[in-house]
Parts: C-alpha cells; sequence; structure tokens
C-alpha cells in the first residue's frame, strides 16, 4: 500500500455501525491494511533479509583457503536459499506444509531448511558443488516464506489463526518471540563527540574523536573512531573480533594535498598534516607498497590468514574487513577519511559544534531482519572455519564422497538461532558491532491486543544505557517530535530508553540501487570530488551520498540543488526513492553542525509523512533531514515562504496506543503515560480462537463493550475486534467512606448481572517422555476399576470435558503398558476450574504415541474485593465493597450507578478529560452516538463543555452533567448536585486472587530452620529491620518476641551451666544391657557432670552459628544467669 494513500482514508470520526449493521464478525475479503501496517517494519525487513540480503551474504563470505597435505584447498559459498517451513523427511503426513498454529500447539519451532552451495578447489583447480543442508532456521510469522503469506482472512480461520493475524514474531518452542528494534547510531555519517574517558586510551589522546559506524550493503557492522591527539595528530581506532587497535592515520592516508582543502592558508592545518606524514616517513615507509608491507607485517598475527599470503594481501584484507567497510575502492575510503579529518580539524579547533549521539538525527534503527542476517553472516563464516578443523582431523583421502561426508560433520546452525530467539542473547565472537548482547528478543505476550501491538512499535535504547548513572540519555529532546511519542513510554527502570513509534512512523526496509545519483548531481552543477570547483573549497559544501564523498558544490548553488532533489523525490522522477533523506547544513558563520549536502538513502532509518505544501502531496521526511525543515501543524500557523510542510494531522505525534486515550489533551501529563501502561495491563479479548490457542495463560473479559467516546483512531485500528471495557454509570460522591484513597464502590446488582466478568485460561503440557525419562511404554489411560479415579477420569486417563475440578481431585492418569501399574496425578490448585479443552499432540516426525497432551482449564475471575480498575484516564483504583443496591443512591428517574468514584480523585491529579468523557458518554447514551474523542477537537475557542453541555439540555438534563440524587439509606435528597456520566472502565489483570499470601505453618528452610519465603511454596512473609523498628517504637514488645522468635525459629537447646558451652552437653551413650525405654542423661564432654545442664529457649539459627563459629575454631560462652 503507498504511504501516500494510507492516511488520506483514516475515518472522520467514530461510529457505532459494528453495532447497528449486521455484518460485524463476517469475515472481509482482504484484511485490515491499517492492522497489518502495525508490524510492517518486522516483516519487511525480514522479507529483505531472506531474498536479497541473504545472496549478497554468501557473496561476501570471504573465501577460506588452507593447506592440506601440501594441498591448497579453498572452500566458498556460492549461493544460499531458505525454505517454507514444511515437515520433516520420513514422517506420515497429510499436509506437507506447517503451520504456525500448529507449532504453538505442539510447542516446537516454526522453522525452514537452510541449503546452500559450497564450491571446493583444490590448487586452485574447481572440484565441482556440493548442495549441503545447513540446518533449520526459524521463520517469521507472514513473511514471504511463510506458509501463511497472502491468505485472506477466511484462509486463516481455517488454519485455526486470528482473521487479522499480523505476524511479525518467531515461534521457538511454542512462544511468541519478537526481535527487539534497538537504537543504533546512524550507518556511515561521522558523528563528532568528546568522551573523556578517551583520555585515558594513551599518551596525548584529548577527548576529541569522530566515532562512524560503517554498515555494508548485507549489514554487517563496523565501529570505527578518529582520536585527536595533542600534537596535531590523528590515530584511528577500529574494532576487530572484540579487540580495540590503533594506527596512525597516515599509514591509511599519506597524501598531504586534500586534508587541507579549504584550509591552504592555515598554517596550523598544514603543520599537523606534515607531522602526521612524517610518523610514516620515519618508519621507513615512503611508497604505497612500503606501507602495505609494514602494516600486513603488524597485523598478520591477528587476521588468521593462510601462512602463503603476502604481507601485502594481508594489509589489503585489513583496509577492506576493517576501515570504511561500506565503501569498495580504496579511493573513496581515502576521500571519506580526509573529510572525517578535515571535520575532526574542525572540531578540535571549536569551530564546529558536537552532535549529540543521544539525539535522533544521529540514529537509525537495527531491525530484526538486519539482526537475523549478521548472525547468520557470521555462523557461515564459523561453519567454513569447523569444516577446515574437520579436514584436519577426519579426512583421510581427498575426493567427493570424503568431503562430503566432512561437510555433513559441520556444525548445525538451527541451535544457535534458536537459542538466540528463546533466550535473547548473542553468543558472538566480533559481537556484531553491537554494544549489549542479551535481551534481543521478548516474548509476544497476549495480555491483550493493545499490549500485543505495543511490542511491534516499540524502539529500545539498548540494555547498556540501563545501567547508566546520568539521565541525559533519557531525556525527551525536541528532534524527535513525530517519531517518538512524547507519552508512550513507562515510569521506573526503563522511562525514555523504552520508546514507542508514533503511529504514522515507519522504518525504510527496501534499498534501491542509487547507481544513477551522481551523474543527476552532476548535471545539477556538483563538481566531482576529483574536480576543482568554481570557487575556493572554503566556499563550498562537500556533498556526501550514503557516506561516500560524491563531490563539492558551491554555497550559492545548494539550496537550489537539494530543493531540485527534493522535487524529484515527491513526483518520483529520475529513478530517486521515496525515502531519500536530504539534509543541506548550511554554514551559519557561527560554530553549527560541520556544513555539507548530506544524501541518505540507506534502509533501517526512520521516516514519516509530512504535507509537501509547494508540491501538495505527502512527503516521506527523516530524522536529520527535520531538523532543517519548518512544519506547520495548523492551518493558521502556516507563514508563507517559511512553512514548507504540515503536519497531516495535529496528533501525528503520538503512538498508536497514546491515540487510544480520549481527550488526552485535557489531562495533566503523567496520567496519560500512566494509562498508556494500564491499556497494555487490561483483561479484554486478547483474541478469537481461544479454541486452538494453548497459551500458559490467557484473560478473557466475559462481556466486553465498545466505548461511546473514542478517537477516530480506535475506529482506524478496528478495535471493535479486541474490545477492552465495559460501559460504567459513574457517579462522582463521596458516599460511606469505603472510596477512601483511590477505592471505589461496585453496585451489587450490576456486579450479579455479570459487570466485568472474565476467567483465566491456564495450559498445562504434559509430556510423559519427560516425567518417565527412559521408559517408552508409558501412555495416558486408567483402570475403570481404580478407586482414586472415582469415575473423575475417562479411560484414556484424562477428564471429561467441561468438568469442575476442585484441590485434590485426579487431574491425568498414565498407565504402564508392561506392568499394567496406574499412576494418578492430582489437581494441586486451590482455585476450582473448569477444563475447556484437550488436545492430543505428537511429536516432530509424527511418530509419537499417546503421551503429550496439552490440559486448558479455564478459572473463573469474577470481580472481588480488592480487584483493580481503571478508566481510560490513570485513574485507577480498587473495588472496595460491591454495595447492595438498595442502599446505593438513585436519581429521579430511579437510575442507580454501577460505579461510585470518589471526588478527592480530581483536584490533584487534574484529569479533566474523564470528567468531559463522562459527559460525552452521558450525551451519547442518550441521543444514540459515539462522541470523537480525539486530541486537539476542542479548543479555547470551542470549548468542549459548550457542546456536550447544550447536547444533554437538549435530551432534558442539566447542562453541567450534574443530577440531584436520592440517599439509598434514608430515602432523602442529597443537598449537593452530584456530577454523574457514562465513563469506559478497564478491569486490570492484578487480582486479589493471584496476590494473597497466607499461612499458619508450612515449610521450613533446612540450614536455618525458619520460614521459607515466597507466595508459591506457602511461604512466610518476611518480618524484617524496618517493621521491627514500628513495633519497638510502638512498645510492644511481646509481639515483637512473638513474630521473631515464637514464630519462627524458636529452639530448646541444652546448656552447661558451668562453662558456658552450648556443644558440649550430648545425651549418654547407652551400653547394651540398658532397655531402650531407660532414661537417659545429658552430660557435658567437658566437663564430665551432668547436674549443671540446663535448657533455655534460643533461636535455631543461633545454634548454628555457634556451630559454624566453632568450626573456624571460636569459642563462645553463654553466661546463663
Amino acid at each position: 500500500m503507498d504511504f501516500s494513500e494510507k492516511w488520506s482514508n483514516v475515518p472522520k470520526a467514530p461510529s457505532l455501525k459494528n453495532l447497528t449493521e449486521g455484518s460485524f464478525g463476517a469475515l472481509k475479503e482482504t484484511q485490515h491494511a491499517a492492522v497489518q501496517d502495525l508490524t510492517k517494519a518486522h516483516i519487511e525487513s525480514f522479507d529483505h533479509a531472506v531474498t536479497e540480503g541473504l545472496s549478497r551474504v554468501v557473496q561476501s563470505i570471504p573465501v577460506l583457503e588452507f593447506t592440506f597435505r601440501k594441498d591448497r584447498i579453498s572452500l566458498a559459498f556460492v549461493d544460499a536459499t531458505l525454505c517454507s517451513p514444511v515437515v520433516s523427511k520420513g514422517s506420515i503426513s497429510r499436509e506437507i506444509k506447517v503451520f504456525p498454529a500448529e507449532c504453538r500447539g505442539r510447542k516446537c519451532s516454526y522453522k525452514g531448511k537452510l541449503v546452500a552451495d559450497v564450491t571446493w578447489s583444490v590448487n586452485g583447480v574447481p572440484k565441482g558443488t556440493i548442495k549441503q543442508t545447513l540446518g533449520h532456521l526459524p521463520i517469521m510469522v507472514k513473511s514471504k516464506l511463510c506458509n501463511l503469506y497472502g491468505m485472506s482472512p477466511k484462509e486463516l480461520v481455517e488454519h485455526h489463526e486470528e482473521a487479522e493475524e499480523m505476524g511479525g514474531y518467531f515461534i521457538v518452542n511454542g512462544n511468541e518471540k519478537v526481535i527487539r528494534m534497538l537504537i543504533m547510531p546512524r550507518r556511515n555519517y561521522p558523528i563528532a563527540m568528546s568522551r573523556p574517558k578517551w583520555k585515558s586510551r594513551g599518551q596525548g589522546y584529548t577527548q576529541y574523536g569522530i566515532s562512524m559506524r560503517c554498515v555494508k550493503d548485507e549489514h554487517s557492522a563496523i565501529n570505527m573512531n578518529l582520536h585527536y591527539l595533542e600534537n596535531g595528530t590523528v590515530m584511528l581506532n577500529f574494532v576487530y573480533q572484540k579487540e580495540l587497535f590503533f594506527l596512525p592515520l597516515g599509514f591509511a592516508l599519506k597524501i598531504y594535498q586534500e586534508l587541507i582543502k579549504g584550509r591552504e592558508d592555515n598554517s596550523f592545518y598544514k603543520s599537523c598534516a606534515s607531522e602526521m606524514l612524517r610518523i610514516v616517513m620515519e618508519e621507513g615507509c615512503t611508497t604505497r607498497s612500503k606501507v602495505l608491507n609494514y602494516l600486513g607485517e603488524r597485523f598478520r598475527v591477528k587476521l588468521n590468514l593462510p601462512e602463503w599470503y603476502t604481507n601485502q594481501q594481508c594489509a589489503n584484507f585489513l583496509l577492506d574487513e576493517c576501515i570504511c567497510i561500506h565503501l569498495k575502492s580504496d579511493v573513496e575510503k581515502f576521500y571519506l577519511l580526509c573529510l572525517m579529518t578535515r571535520k575532526l580539524f574542525t572540531y578540535a579547533k571549536q569551530e564546529c559544534m558536537e552532535e549529540n549521539p543521544d539525539s535522533i538525527m544521529c540514529q537509525e534503527v537495527l531491525t530484526p531482519g538486519q539482526l537475523y542476517l549478521m548472525f547468520l553472516k557470521e555462523k557461515l563464516a564459523g561453519w567454513l572455519v569447523s569444516v577446515k578443523l574437520l579436514f584436519e582431523k577426519r579426512c583421510h583421502r581427498l575426493n567427493t564422497e570424503n568431503v562430503m561426508k566432512i561437510f555433513n560433520l559441520g556444525p548445525d546452525l538451527s541451535r544457535p538461532f534458536e537459542y538466540l530467539l528463546a533466550t535473547g542473547n548473542l553468543s558472538s565472537k566480533s559481537g556484531l558491532g553491537m554494544l549489549q548482547n542479551t535481551g534481543l528478543c521478548v516474548v509476544a505476550d497476549k495480555l491483550n491486543f493493545i499490549r500485543y501491538l505495543s511490542h511491534f512499535r516499540c524502539v529500545h535504547r539498548g540494555a547498556a544505557f540501563a545501567k547508566m548513572r546520568t539521565t541525559s540519555v533519557r531525556k525527551l529532546l525536541p528532534e524527535s517530535w513525530g517519531f517518538l511519542c512524547p507519552v508512550h513510554t513507562p515510569d521506573g527502570e526503563p522511562c525514555g530508553l523504552m520508546n514507542h513509534m508514533t503511529a504514522s512512523c515507519e522504518i525504510v526496509a527496501k534499498s534501491l540501487p542509487t547507481v544513477s545519483l551522481p551523474a543527476l548531481l552532476c548535471s545539477l552543477g556538483v563538481t566531482p570530488v576529483d574536480g576543482s570547483p568554481g570557487q575556493a573549497f572554503s566556499d563550498c559544501y562537500p556533498v556526501v551520498m550514503d557516506g561516500a564523498v560524491v563531490g563539492w558544490v558551491e554555497a550559492e548553488l545548494a539550496p537550489a540543488v537539494a530543493d531540485s532533489l527534493r522535487r524529484f523525490k515527491v513526483l518520483k522522477e529520475k529513478k530517486i526513492p521515496p525515502w531519500t533523506e536530504i539534509v543541506l547544513v548550511p554554514k551559519t558563520g557561527k560554530a553549527s553542525l560541520y556544513p555539507g549536502l548530506f544524501l541518505f538513502s540507506t534502509p533501517c532509518r526512520m521516516v514519516r509523512p509530512v504535507r509537501n505544501l509547494a508540491l501538495g502531496k505527502q512527503e516521506l521526511i527523516g530524522t536529520f533531514e527535520q531538523l532543517y525543515i519548518n512544519v506547520g501543524i495548523l492551518e493558521d500557523e502556516i507563514e508563507p515562504g517559511v512553512t514548507t510542510h504540515q503536519e497531516l494531522f495535529p496528533h501525528s505525534m503520538l503512538s498508536v496506543v497514546a491515540n487510544f486515550i480520549p481527550y488526552s489533551d485535557h489531562n495533566q501529563s503523567p496520567r496519560n503515560m500512566y494509562q498508556c501502561q494500564m491499556g497494555k495491563q487490561t483483561m479484554g479479548f486478547p483474541l478469537h480462537s481461544f479454541m486452538d490457542r494453548s497459551d500458559n495463560k490467557l484473560y478473557r473479559l466475559q462481556t466486553p463493550q465498545s466505548p461511546l467516546v473514542r478517537p477516530y483512531m480506535y475506529d482506524h485500528y478496528n478495535l471493535d475486534n479486541y474490545p477492552s471495557g465495559t460501559n460504567a454509570i459513574v457517579a462522582v460522591i463521596s458516599y460511606t467512606g469505603y472510596d477512601m484513597e483511590d477505592a471505589m464502590i461496585v453496585n451489587k446488582s450490576s456486579w450479579e448481572r455479570g459487570f466485568a466478568h472474565g476467567s483465566i485460561y491456564k495450559t498445562e503440557l504434559v509430556d510423559l517422555a519427560d516425567k518417565v525419562k527412559g521408559d517408552n511404554n508409558v501412555v495416558f489411560g486408567a483402570k475403570s476399576d481404580d478407586l482414586r479415579v472415582k469415575e473423575k477420569l475417562d479411560a484414556d486417563g484424562l477428564p471429561h470435558i467441561g468438568s469442575t475440578l476442585q484441590y485434590g481431585d485426579p487431574f491425568y492418569s498414565y498407565i504402564n503398558l508392561n506392568t499394567g501399574q496406574t499412576f494418578v496425578t492430582f489437581y494441586k490448585s486451590q482455585e476450582a476450574c473448569v477444563v475447556d479443552n484437550i488436545k492430543i499432540c505428537s511429536n516432530d516426525t509424527g511418530s509419537g504415541r499417546f503421551k503429550r497432551v496439552c490440559i486448558t482449564v479455564r478459572v473463573p475471575r469474577n470481580p472481588t474485593i480488592g480487584d483493580k480498575f481503571a478508566s481510560r484516564h490513570g485513574q485507577k483504583g480498587i473495588l472496595s465493597r460491591l454495595w447492595p443496591a438498595e442502599d446505593m443512591p438513585f436519581t429521579e428517574s430511579g437510575m442507580s450507578p454501577d460505579i461510585l468514584f470518589n471526588p478527592h480523585g480530581f483536584p490533584s491529579r487534574m484529569t479533566i478529560g474523564m470528567l468531559i468523557e463522562s459527559m460525552a458518554g452521558k450525551s451519547g447514551a442518550l441521543h444514540g452516538l459515539s462522541h470523537d474523542a480525539t486530541p486537539f477537537t476542542f479548543s479555547e475557542e470551542s470549548s468542549a463543555l459548550e457542546y456536550f453541555g447544550e447536547m444533554l439540555r437538549a435530551g432534558g438534563y442539566n447542562y453541567y452533567g450534574t443530577e440531584r440524587l436520592y440517599s439509598g439509606m434514608s430515602g432523602q435528597e442529597l443537598e449537593a448536585d452530584i456530577f454523574i456520566g457514562v465513563v469506559y472502565y478497564q478491569r486490570l489483570r492484578h487480582m486479589v486472587s493471584d496476590k494473597f499470601q497466607v499461612r499458619t505453618t508450612g515449610a521450613r528452610d533446612k540450614v536455618t530452620n525458619q520460614p521459607v519465603g515466597g507466595r508459591n511454596i506457602q511461604g512466610g512473609i518476611r518480618f524484617g529491620e524496618m517493621e521491627r523498628d514500628a513495633l519497638l517504637a510502638h512498645g510492644s514488645s511481646f509481639l515483637l518476641h512473638d513474630r521473631l522468635f515464637n514464630c519462627s525459629d524458636r529452639s530448646v537447646a541444652q546448656v552447661c551451666v558451668d562453662c558456658g558451652s552450648l556443644l558440649s552437653p550430648l545425651l549418654e551413650k547407652p551400653p547394651p544391657s540398658w532397655s531402650a525405654m531407660r532414661h537417659r542423661k545429658t552430660v557435658c564432654t567437658l566437663c564430665g557432670k551432668s547436674d549443671s545442664i540446663d535448657s533455655v529457649s534460643v533461636p535455631y539459627v543461633f545454634r548454628y552459628f555457634v556451630a559454624e563459629l566453632a568450626a573456624m575454631n571460636i569459642k563462645v560462652k553463654l553466661d546463663v544467669k
């Protein structure tokens, strides 16, 4: 779908058509485009990775050469293909394709086969190509390789999926895993920055440097820095296999003229450049070949190249693999390094500003496809190396048969990929140029639809920043307007690090060839890089295209060139991709950003659509570009000649989840942040295919409703398919005192009629192969005469569907076919549940016996005292009483409210949006309307109060939404007018039944004899030091003694009064003649008497402590009085 059409058919206002038209729930011909668009960044990047990316990766893996018994063998990949998921060889099946629903149900992985063509040659003579299977790699759901690709909703439902299945995740061991999008430095752009810790890198280093992350076509990346030294020279620093290397820049450049371009008259630069060349001369490297020889000799040790390579070949390998790897030729690298050096000198002399690496202009996104490809490239290269080692160990004769055997012994790539996706940990030799190696994947939990979709819009700054003490990383910078949502970030530890993309922000996935661009630039008046422009270099801008210096453009000409390029881009002419970023950083006469004309067409950048006013069309602008563009928001802000672009709508700065908050412009901003978090914890309707799912835990609201008041983005994303709350009649009144501190009273009759009723689906996978290891003859089953089963289980040993299970009921039973013995497992949970469905699973090859089942049970969870509710404005509260309807206040028409909300919740929190929603909901209910609650629709001039007040008056109600109420207790009219209306309430997943903890007696720790902690094992609650202080301050010392002693680890110990020892009193040894009944005395082994023994109560842990001290030769004496 073209980006210009996408945002032009947004609904103008919400409508109740789903309730009035009969077609709701009937499957459409095609999927809903807006919902499919949410995971577009993930799917497109993966599609690109497994098509173009895979072939590029294969070509870029260097040939592996080694000697084997005096023969030179070289191995190389020619081609590789990834196949769609199919059943494994030799399995019995009706359908050869494997579908995601099956993998979820069987708790296995959704993966396709990777086949590579490997050529091998001996002494340069090709010996043929071998097709080699390298393992099974996880496939992203709904990508081009997925078996669901291109299916209509009807077909998806037939394959047990949602009609609106979005994809974008992998299935590993039955879990849906999403690769997180991480923020990385912008590729191929030199960033000037100062790091004080760089001074400690060696003698003469300063804090100034230029950092650059170079990325090749196939996404392999390397970080490279230029350091400025005090004597005016420059050090080049790069990372290879997680090690830092330093190299004086002169060795990489070795030419004087280019460095001083634009600075010919400045003696400082000339002297710096000469100094750099002098360092090279001192090493005796006067010619190019001598320099290469010198470098090859020094770096050879670390590069693991064959011993017959010359030093020059080693040096060329070093330059190819480590320095400006995104450029092909040495000439391009040379011009870029010169540009970086000029920028470094300008910055070191404080003539240009440093760039903020935390600013979004210097950042791009690491997409899932990119990480997948980088990891695959490293594993493929590693496969070649391990085959080389196998040759040395196993190979006796060189023939095709032996080589194929050795290839089959090579490592399988399935395990590393499954490990990466299952744990999120990256095990890699080179580190892939990333700052972190953990937390790369998260589980896409289907708690509700909003929670699920936000996983795909989330962009994380990186785990390395979470531990940083500074807060500068977390700041909300103005330049991220329109790309990252200012509201939707969690509070607490990840605040500001875990951001979410705005609804209209996209990530570039494709890359088109830009071969024709340099010629187009020259036709627009750009001088090629080796030519000389009409004016001095100091009056020109360098033109940089995707990290390669293309030429120079005169300062007067530059704005015209940029405008022409922008025009071509918007009108789709001259083969300029629509996602190109055109940035002209102007010279300002002051120290500002380093000037130049920068063009970016690389993937992984964030772009968003705005309206280009000059051409009247939509244009995609990038993060760096936005700094130099004047974008208006509303019509009256546009200044002719100044404003060039306009936002598509005022709420384009909000993320998808923040767009669902009604009237969010009337709330205090932290409340909107809270709602973004609570919207993701709502018990709603997470999916439609409950019967086909076997997730560990699913929450379901029994009677969800469509909100009366909602923003039109709610309809744009068809959220009525996955509703998450109930319209409740809320009266704002302080009644009975059971509503203090955010508690709320719920009408008991509403509760009996089903208000916010819900249930939890829990699934247990029982695999007998794990339970009874090694015994193959164990299957599910039960004997009919078994008393333990008591007709509660079927003949197959499983419970009846629809039966209720109480604590201690038989859950399932299995039988050993050899011995005929049966084993019954009982239901352990204290909560009663209903068996919802049972799925019988097999293994991957389809040959499994009756040994694996998935039992799904349904636990009814209706609201009880202590359950958490919230409105859509961050106003959370807990249910404090179910108040009988006859005692609730009622209106003149006899209506009593569902919820009583305390008025003290409003003044300090300033959630005026909730008051407006209440009035809007009331008027909507009266007139049968659904009101538009999109932010920025009302303003000071046209106020919401007037609009809804008039509607209420037209419906025969008070203008201000208040009514006279009568007390339910006495029937008298209440003196005050009570504000009452309809508010959409959400039930959150935090329930008392999951949290309460109680213990009388129970398990104790083996060592200390104290009660164990933890709710799952019926543990106690820690009475800590601060609680002890509170009881001391109250003077309640007996209670303190009871908690810390009697109820913990009180024990009676024998102590010798004379020597004060706890360890010496022991029971005397009985001679064989004594009867077992005879009384034995306790004797102190040190004093040898028994009359000095006394009993004292001490904590058991003290006795343990004394014994430990004794082991260290320290004696403890007790002074018994």
